[in-house]
């Protein structure tokens, strides 16, 4: 989300102190018309810097700092915000956006068509792992002080998506050279970072903006968003009462949630299960095999992997296409039944009757029983695994860089079928990190792209079959994501994103 994108992921963590105002101190969670709202996440800030900034389950900080250009409804509906209205040319490839005139950063810089553009290019040209997005903007000109024209080097789906998130996220220039730029966001958003109460890496401090356009969505006074790294310091926290929501690490802590007095929100926003990564046979010579990779899938008995991860909650799967997508096929749920007997078969054929070794990144985040069930689990066909231990944040890093073939991760689930290939499959998507290059992967992407819509969902229902078949990842089932608040709390999960958006949590009346 780390739904790193948007992305990604649902495991990322670190341990926290916790600090702040909790939900039953100076701020009373029973006085919601201006009080404080306390939230707990499973990620700490990786850049408060526009220009560099993380989403999924990083938005909640960067939109209580910043405006996105559009906005999306917690169903995906594209609706205005800082961009009022806006259309294409004929061919898909100028996106003309007219802007509000009203709005100013904290700084006092004036909001327009010029900081709009420069934002843009700085995103595309920047440090964000979603800097892919912009891949296709050739140029953001300003036309005048409310016209922005955005042109492309070709049609982009989901860019009006992408302008909902973090690529569409809008920082003072003002404050682009500023020495802090990565730790004192200057934005137009709703709050504004409480320097002095925040401890970085821990708790972050927001207090409203009195000048905030959009008084509508400042449901409180303050926002305080605390980091939690494992389920322990999380549980602990809301068992507590110290905070009013949150997203959860563990489903097996579930009825100790709800017992104390929380309602759960559940969402299949992710898939989990392995990416296989090393489809060349890079690193590892065994995995360029599509037999191989194709054992891997026969391994896994889905059911087992659903219980130990989340406590049975959630849908297992064999594929890595959400249920909402035209290229959503049940049949294809249907293709690797667990069978150790015929994963052996399909290695013996490609050459491994003896096994192979295979050595892997782990991260305590995940939990060790889970690597230790993976473990045991291939070695009942062959496959010899050796873990590495990682620091989460160097797990991230490891994968996407191309360090191990295969590895434990949990993606969101897009809601288009262009930006699921953007992020994991396409060439140059992060989550292909040996860039892998198959012609047939890459010309139905392109119809996706490219082609009217009865062809573009021909191409990617073709596409997810493909994929499967040849074994590109092992997906285990989309866990049931629960985001959890107190009596005094509701909220409105998010499709496509690992944390509700910051203005769908509110104050029950």
């Amino acid at each position: 989300m780390f739904h790193w994108k948007k992305a990604v992921v649902i495991a990322t963590a670190a341990v926290l102190a916790l600090t702040g105002c909790a939900a039953g101190s100076e701020a009373d969670p029973a006085d919601r018309s201006g009080g404080t709202l306390t939230l707990g996440l499973i990620t700490p800030v990786s850049s408060f810097s526009a220009q560099g900034a993380n989403w999924a389950n990083q938005s909640p900080y960067m939109q209580a700092v910043y405006d996105s250009l559009l906005r999306a409804s917690p169903d995906g509906t594209i609706q205005p915000n800082l961009a009022t209205e806006w259309s294409y040319n004929e061919d898909n490839t100028v996106l003309s956006l007219t802007l509000r005139d009203d709005v100013k950063f904290t700084d006092g810089t004036p909001f327009n068509a010029d900081a709009a553009a420069q934002n843009l290019l700085r995103f595309r040209d920047g440090t964000s792992p979603n800097a892919s997005f912009l891949v296709n903007l050739a140029d953001a000109t300003a036309i005048d002080d409310t016209h922005v024209e955005l042109t492309l080097t070709a049609p982009d789906p989901a860019l009006l998506t992408y302008l909902t998130q973090n690529a569409g996220l809008q920082e003072s220039p003002a404050a682009f050279e500023n020495a802090d730029v990565e730790t004192v966001p200057v934005g137009s958003g709703p709050y504004t970072l409480n320097v002095d109460e925040t401890v970085v890496g821990s708790s972050y401090v927001f207090d409203q903006n009195p000048d905030y356009w959009n008084p509508d969505d400042q449901h409180y006074d303050k926002v305080v968003m605390n980091y939690y790294a494992d389920n322990t310091s999380l549980l602990n926290a809301i068992q507590g009462g110290q905070l009013n929501a949150s997203t959860t690490i563990d489903n097996t802590s579930l009825d100790q949630i709800t017992a104390a007095g929380y309602t759960l929100s559940p969402i299949e926003n992710n898939w989990w299960g392995l990416i296989l990564a090393d489809r060349d046979g890079t690193l590892n010579p065994a995995l360029g095999d599509p037999k191989v990779r194709q054992a891997i899938n026969y391994a896994f008995d889905r059911d087992a992997m659903l219980q130990a991860f989340t406590a049975g909650q959630g849908t297992v799967t064999e594929q890595v296409f959400p249920t909402s997508s035209t290229s959503f096929d049940p049949a294809l749920d249907e293709t690797y039944s667990y069978d150790p007997e015929k994963a052996k078969e399909l290695l013996a054929e490609a050459g491994y009757g003896d096994g192979f070794d295979l050595v892997m990144p782990t991260a305590a985040a995940f939990g060790p029983s889970n690597f230790a069930l993976i473990q045991q689990q291939l070695a009942d066909v062959g496959v010899r695994v050796t873990f590495e231990e990682l620091q989460v944040n160097d797990y991230i890093t490891a994968i996407v860089g191309g360090k191990y073939a295969v590895a434990l991760m949990g993606l969101q689930l897009d809601p288009t079928d262009w930006q699921l290939s953007q992020f994991e499959i396409d060439k140059n998507a992060p989550w292909n990190p040996f860039h892998t290059d198959d012609p047939t992967v890459q010309d139905y992407i392109a119809e996706l792209q490219t082609g009217t819509e009865e062809d573009a969902e021909a191409a990617g229902k073709a596409l997810n079959e493909y994929i499967v078949d040849q074994a590109w990842f092992a997906p285990w089932f989309r866990p049931a994501l629960n985001f959890v608040s107190d009596s005094n709390t509701e909220l409105t999960v998010q499709v496509g994103n690992s944390y509700p958006y910051l203005w769908n949590i509110k104050p029950k009346n």
